[in-house]
């Protein structure tokens, strides 16, 4: 195996805070995206005639596309050059924005998406990895990363305004339109500023096999919950899905047991610490990405919420976050083994999630959803922050690229089967709850409304019972799997290592 200079070899980059600066703004764009579109999708539902079966498919392609693509993105920019593939990334970006902002119906608007996540997933990596060549000092790699990392709590934040704004005073497509002019300035800047290191380029032939057989595997697996929804858990072709699903990733599984240059080691998945970070990550952010939906439909539709008033709703949840993440997580990491931050973390966000099982109709904000939200974020915020710390945990330093993309696949994977999943559960209840309810769905007016706006929240409640349920098994894994103990942060920067990912905050909304 080949070796590779330590970050503290390589001479300090005299541009690298200009740099940060185009490189916050390319994330900036990305997170604003995912939360604009949370808050314009029903609008845009209705525009584009949207069926309620497929809305979820507006968020999925591009948690899905970016999930399933990211692995590859950054063996991409590893062979191109990662400056040639940031600038390529926010370029088709934008293009892929434009194109959803002009789109005339479903099929151009879910194309668009699934674009924006491929092009995504070529810029983040890319993002990720030029950070961690140009900030060389351990101390300065630290603060670039907080920097980052803060830019992305705070851009969810202004997203979910943003996107209110300019539903509302504008028109929805302005949430697509608003990612032009940030990927031009970005692109621009990043192209006459950024200087990669020489001979940082990884020649290894790509693991084209490995990028079908995972990708394929997954679009199966998630089209089989959606599909669930409409037409049954027996049906042939859903089953036919699932099983597809299954043999498709076990090929996977065995592809990258046995080439040369496999999209994904099996050794980055094996070690107990990082395996468990991943697994328990995805499925927390199944639970945080069904909820973020159900949310926004319950304050818009069921409540009456305005777009802006439904983005201010959700900076609760965003604050706890920050907090969470900056305040508990980050302070206490040195202090105490992850899995002492983790499990409890996620068992607070449970608890929040436990009080949205209450929703109904004339549930009030400030008693129910607001300190809900402040829960689910604390703890979210806490959990994730030891977390990215050991998606690196002993990786080897050729491995430190795709472990550090690993934890970002794990979440866009498990965003995507969680929108699915937990809307063909609330689909499925408010079926139910109408069916029992027949003849006062029937009787219309008033009486026939309050109905339909009782059968919705009832499908959100039951799937948010599942969100708990998901919460607390993320809980255990994380106490179960994890057994490192606390990190040593005084030690310097290891060769080719992420350090510095760990300070990420994360922002659950694709």
């Amino acid at each position: 195996m080949s070796k590779t200079a330590a970050p503290a070899q390589l001479a300090a980059d005299p541009s690298r805070w200009k740099a940060l600066v185009f490189i916050a703004l390319a994330q900036l764009m990305v997170v604003l995206d995912a939360t604009i579109v949370n808050i314009a999708l029903p609008s845009a539902q209705t525009d584009l005639d949207i069926s309620d079966g497929n809305r979820q498919w507006v968020i999925t392609a591009y948690a899905l596309a970016f999930g399933g693509l990211l692995l590859f993105g950054g063996r991409i920019a590893d062979k191109w050059g990662r400056k040639n593939a940031f600038v390529i990334g926010l370029i088709g970006f934008a293009l892929a924005s434009a194109l959803g902002g002009a789109a005339n119906g479903e099929a151009m608007m879910l194309g668009a998406r699934a674009l924006q996540g491929a092009f995504g997933a070529l810029l983040a990596p890319a993002a990720l990895s030029l950070l961690a060549v140009m900030f060389t000092d351990a101390r300065e790699r630290a603060k670039a990363f907080g920097i980052y990392g803060a830019i992305a709590g705070g851009g969810g934040a202004v997203g979910l305004i943003l996107g209110g704004f300019l539903t509302e005073y504008l028109n929805w497509r302005w949430t697509f339109f608003v990612n032009i002019p940030f990927a031009i300035v970005a692109a621009v800047g990043a192209w006459l500023v950024i200087r990669e290191p020489a001979g940082s380029r990884n020649r290894a032939p790509l693991d084209i096999p490995g990028v079908v057989l995972s990708t394929l595997g997954l679009v199966a697996l998630v089209y089989g919950f959606t599909r669930a929804e409409s037409e049954g858990w027996s049906d042939a072709l859903t089953v036919g899905m699932f099983v597809g699903s299954a043999v498709l990733l076990a090929a996977f599984v065995l592809v990258e047991s046995l080439v040369k240059s496999p999209l994904l080691p099996l050794r980055v998945l094996l070690e107990r610490n990082r395996g468990g970070v991943y697994l328990s990550l995805g499925l927390a952010v199944i639970a945080m990405f069904g909820l973020f939906l159900f949310l926004t439909y319950y304050l818009q539709i069921v409540k009456g919420f305005s777009p802006v008033k439904t983005g201010f709703a959700f900076l609760p949840m965003i604050a706890g976050m920050i907090l969470g993440s900056t305040q508990i997580g980050a302070r206490l990491m040195t202090r105490v083994a992850p899995r002492l931050l983790m499990g409890p973390g996620f068992l607070v966000a449970a608890a929040g999630m436990l009080m949205l099982t209450q929703l109904e109709v004339g549930s009030s904000y400030p008693a129910l959803i607001l300190p809900a939200q402040l829960l689910l974020g604390l703890g979210m915020g806490t959990a994730f922050m030891p977390a990215m710390s050991l998606s690196t945990h002993g990786v080897n330093p050729a491995d430190a690229g795709v472990a550090s993309a690993m934890v970002n696949t794990s979440q866009q994977v498990g965003g995507a089967i969680g929108t699915a999943l937990l809307n063909t559960i609330a689909a499925s209840a408010t079926t139910a709850y109408l069916a029992d309810h027949a003849a006062e769905a029937a009787a219309g007016g008033a009486a026939g409304q309050l109905i339909q706006a009782q059968a919705m929240v009832e499908g959100y409640a039951s799937a948010i019972w599942w969100a708990v349920g998901i919460l607390v098994a993320s809980a255990a894994i994380a106490l179960t799997l994890i057994n490192t103990g606390r990190p040593n942060m005084g030690g310097p920067v290891a060769s080719g290592s992420a350090e510095g990912v760990d300070l990420k905050v994360p922002v659950i909304a694709h």
